[in-house]
C-alpha cells in the first residue's frame, strides 16, 4: 500500500471522484473550443519604442496544470480504491464500497445488509469500528 490512509482523505474520497469527469470535460473543451485561449501583452519596438500589443493563442500552461491536477486526483481515487479492496473483512468491505465507491447513503446500505431499521449499524458497527481497529483518525 503506497499511501496513508487518513480519515480526512476518506472524507474527501467522494467529491474527489466527482471532480475527475468535471476536469476531464474541462480538458476537452479546452482543446476544442475557445476556452484554452488565452491573452498576453507583448511589446512590440519596431518603431523604437515599446508599443504594447495582445496576442492570443492556446494557453499550453494552463492546460499543462489542469492535466496535472487531473493526474493528482485520479491517482489518489486509485490508491483508495485499492485500499478498499484489500479490506480482508467481505462485510466492511462490501459497506466501504457501497459508502465510498457507489455513494450510497447510510439508510440504503443499512437495508442492502440487512439492517433496515437501524441505519446508524452500517456507520458506527462497522465503518467506525474498522477504522478504530486499524487506528485510521
Amino acid at each position: 500500500m503506497g499511501i496513508k490512509v487518513t480519515r480526512e482523505m476518506l472524507d474527501r474520497y467522494r467529491k474527489l471522484k466527482q471532480e475527475i469527469p468535471v476536469l476531464e470535460l474541462e480538458l476537452l473543451m479546452m482543446k476544442n473550443t475557445e476556452a484554452g485561449l488565452g491573452n498576453d501583452t507583448i511589446f512590440d519596438y519596431q518603431t523604437g519604442y515599446p508599443r504594447p500589443q495582445s496576442v492570443v493563442g492556446f494557453d499550453q500552461k494552463k492546460y499543462d496544470r489542469r492535466e496535472k491536477v487531473l493526474e493528482r486526483k485520479k491517482e489518489k481515487v486509485k490508491a483508495m480504491d485499492q485500499w478498499i479492496d484489500d479490506i480482508k473483512d467481505g462485510q466492511t468491505r462490501c459497506v466501504f464500497r457501497m459508502f465510498y465507491k457507489q455513494n450510497m447513503t447510510w439508510k440504503a446500505i443499512a437495508k442492502q445488509i440487512g439492517m433496515p431499521h437501524n441505519e446508524d449499524y452500517p456507520r458506527v458497527c462497522i465503518r467506525d469500528a474498522y477504522l478504530k481497529k486499524m487506528k485510521i483518525t
